[in-house]
């Protein structure tokens, strides 16, 4: 009888590790078993691949190009499971933008709004 053997999936240890606490808190994933699944995969993710600064950056159209490139890594799932555990305080993660611990659609410009639309 032959048995079939199986390579584990990149996700399959993210799952948290079990809590004794009562409480009803959803588990949080640490940092340090995204970094051990991303160690495990054969591909480049983006967050190692480019210059980490992309994802913390200011400018609204490098935030939107921080997020373009979360798209096609494999833990993206997991990533941005952590980081809303974890109420990230800012960044890029799971391409989505963290502002002080929550989800926001986009990145404002700094700087005062203006009072009238401009006429390009």
């Amino acid at each position: 009888m032959q048995t079939e053997t199986h390579a584990p999936s990149p996700t399959a240890d993210l799952t948290p590790p079990e809590s004794t606490e009562d409480t009803v808190t959803a588990p949080i994933i640490p940092l340090t078993q995204l970094d051990e699944a991303i160690e495990r995969l054969d591909v480049a993710v983006p967050c190692r691949s480019y210059d980490p600064e992309v994802f913390f950056a200011e400018d609204p159209a490098d935030v939107e190009y921080a997020k373009s490139l979360c798209q096609t890594c494999p833990l993206r799932d997991a990533c941005l499971a952590g980081a809303k555990d974890r109420r990230e305080p800012w960044g890029v993660w799971g391409g989505e933008l963290f502002v002080q611990g929550v989800v926001v659609p986009r990145k404002r410009p700094r700087g005062r709004p203006r009072k009238n639309p401009v006429v390009a």
